[in-house]
């Protein structure tokens, strides 16, 4: 969901078995000795190690290509700038040769080739419409949910630290306030028990929530037609509980983006199902089974976690996929709908799956490097479509959740695309 939170996850982990988040840790702390030592052998070794426990994310992929071109392994070099490109990512700075790390690739064929590709991958792709335009630029948006009831949209605010209910003609009226004045994030309505489930965070370091309160979150939920409060459940300490998926039941299960926890709510209570395999998880994604869910994690890439057994599995890139950076997933007719904040070009994708779930069979675009797309957030499947937030401001605020001098925030859209 956050970048700068999946950054600061590294800080918390389990005491027991590492996991994925110490992992994390100690792999990054190895690739800074190393570099900050001037070994680039050793620096070059903790990368590769990283680059396999992330499961191939661009950012690792370019990183370790410096690397081997930094000692002088010019093919190895390419192979990894290449895989960087077939990733769809680009790099400015490559493209207006201001990396000096590579100088040497330049009078490569194949780095001319390489180039044209990164170049290619920053075409605008726009499949996509504008459903609607939030009025107020000021709030942030960052979840949406549907209720076919009222034929309305509830978007969750950071700044203004409220859901809105938009009309399909574009009327906004508030629909509740966030209890403790913290910033709102997920959300999403169980149609069946007219309930709308939401999550308020006191982002660290966020002006927007009182210091006192920072690194606390809470689940709420209320009456889906009148915004009543029904139930406030505090969560973990030190959790940022930004995304959030229902079972086949109601029952949210939470991401905890900071310290990579997944938790469901039992009764009034939360109770931790995963808490080793995930650095930062965002938007889970219900498998048509009911017993296994799709989670992406911000830096690893997409999971399988088994609601029984708890065992995860990964979806593989292959090198030819993307899947770092998630912020919402959602699956359809048997493809996962994804926006990526997190790659270069940020991105709105479709990844066809095979008929056991457990590969990707293709990628289509569905939108990126356009004019409108800003920060893609989250996003609902509703009557046919994928309906995402576009443009939410995140890219114009700094780590304190200001507006960034200079910068200025417009209005935010909801893009459809048919499914």
């Amino acid at each position: 969901m956050f970048r700068y939170l999946a950054a600061a996850a590294i800080l918390f982990g389990a005491a027991s078995q590492p996991s994925a988040v110490e992992q994390y840790k100690n792999l990054r702390q190895q690739a800074r000795s190393a570099h900050q030592a001037g070994d680039q052998s050793a620096y070059l070794h903790a990368l590769l190690q990283l680059q396999e426990f992330l499961h191939h994310p661009p950012a690792y992929v370019e990183a370790t290509a410096k690397a081997y071109a930094t000692t002088g392994d010019t093919p190895h070099a390419l192979a990894s700038l290449k895989e960087f490109a077939e990733l769809g990512q680009t790099d400015e700075a490559l493209l207006s040769d201001k990396e000096p790390d590579f100088a040497p690739l330049q009078k490569t064929p194949a780095y001319k080739s390489i180039l044209e590709r990164l170049a290619a991958n920053n075409a605008p792709i726009a499949r996509a419409e504008t459903a609607l335009i939030l009025p107020d630029p000021g709030i942030v948006a960052e979840d949406i949910a549907y209720d076919p009831q009222s034929k309305s949209f509830l978007v969750t605010s950071v700044l203004k630290k409220k859901i809105i209910r938009l009309t399909l003609d574009g009327r906004a009226v508030d629909f509740a306030q966030s209890p403790s004045q913290w910033p709102m994030l997920a959300i999403k309505a169980d149609l069946a028990h007219n309930l709308l489930w939401a999550t308020e965070v006191a982002l660290d370091n966020f002006t927007t929530a009182p210091k006192s309160d920072w690194g606390r979150s809470a689940v709420l939920c209320f009456n889906l037609q009148s915004g009543a409060l029904l139930r406030r459940i505090e969560g973990p300490v030190h959790s940022a509980l930004g995304d959030m998926v229902l079972t086949q039941q109601g029952d949210p299960i939470l991401s905890d983006n900071l310290g990579g926890g997944l938790y469901q709510v039992i009764g009034d209570r939360l109770k931790q199902i995963e808490g080793k395999e995930f650095i930062s998880p965002q938007t889970p994604a219900l498998l048509p089974d009911g017993h296994s869910i799709f989670v992406p994690d911000y830096l690893r890439g997409i999971g399988i976690l088994d609601l029984k057994s708890g065992h995860v599995t990964w979806l593989h890139s292959d090198g030819k996929y993307a899947l770092s950076g998630i912020d919402g997933l959602y699956f359809a007719g048997g493809s996962l709908y994804l926006t990526q904040n997190g790659t270069s070009p940020e991105r709105v994708l479709r990844l066809q799956l095979d008929k056991t779930f457990t590969q990707i069979a293709s990628e289509e675009i569905i939108e990126r490097a356009t004019t409108t797309l800003g920060d893609p957030t989250h996003g609902v499947i509703a009557n046919g479509f994928l309906y995402y937030i576009a443009n939410s401001g995140w890219s114009e605020l700094d780590d304190h959740g200001d507006v960034k001098p200079g910068s200025h925030l417009t209005p935010a859209r909801i893009m459809r695309f048919k499914l």
